[in-house]
């Protein structure tokens, strides 16, 4: 892994103040934009309780992968767990929701400066890019939600939820039928 575990941390906590300050400058209508046409339709909120959910499944799962566990289960079904994950956050305000959010990316780089450098090549499981080190999923923490802020800001900008396409193509160069 050539990044240490600094620069992780400090791209980690850079990439949420973005994010908080997106949200937080928000009027409050553009909450209620939808942004995509499949699966829940999501909207502008729920797209912010995806990165809480998501980012607190990432944790649990590179806890079991630095204690020797395999990551992500195979068989684990990453469009089903976002339906399930996202609606349990429903009652939160908006500014609730961007507190959760910088509370869980703040565990995440407190969890990350626990690691020791050799530590990011572990290997574990992941449900959208298969096998891959510890340190490419701590990347993933930090681009996932810059894919979905570009779909939230052209959402906006147009009025209209974006549509779904197959030429959808991840910061990874992979195809991803349901934008993770």
């Amino acid at each position: 892994m050539t990044e240490g575990i600094h620069h992780l941390q400090t791209r980690l906590g850079r990439e949420s103040e973005k994010v908080c300050g997106y949200f937080e400058g928000l009027a409050p209508a553009a909450w209620e934009q939808r942004v995509y046409t499949t699966g829940s339709a999501w909207r502008v909120r729920e797209i912010l309780a995806h990165f809480i959910t998501a980012e607190r499944g990432y944790l649990y799962y590179m806890r079991d992968t630095l204690a020797g566990g395999p990551g992500v289960p195979r068989d684990f079904d990453i469009d089903a767990f976002n339906e399930a994950q996202v609606p349990t956050l429903e009652a939160l305000s908006n500014q609730e929701l961007v507190e959760a959010f910088r509370s869980v990316r703040q565990e995440t780089v407190e969890f990350i400066g626990t690691l020791a450098p050799s530590d990011l090549d572990r290997e574990g499981y992941h449900p959208w890019f298969g096998q891959g080190t510890l340190g490419f999923m701590i990347k993933l923490i930090y681009r996932h939600p810059m894919l979905h802020l570009r779909d939230v800001r052209q959402a906006i900008d147009s009025g209209r939820p974006v549509p779904h396409g197959e030429g959808y193509v991840s910061f990874a160069g992979e195809q991803s039928p349901s934008g993770d």
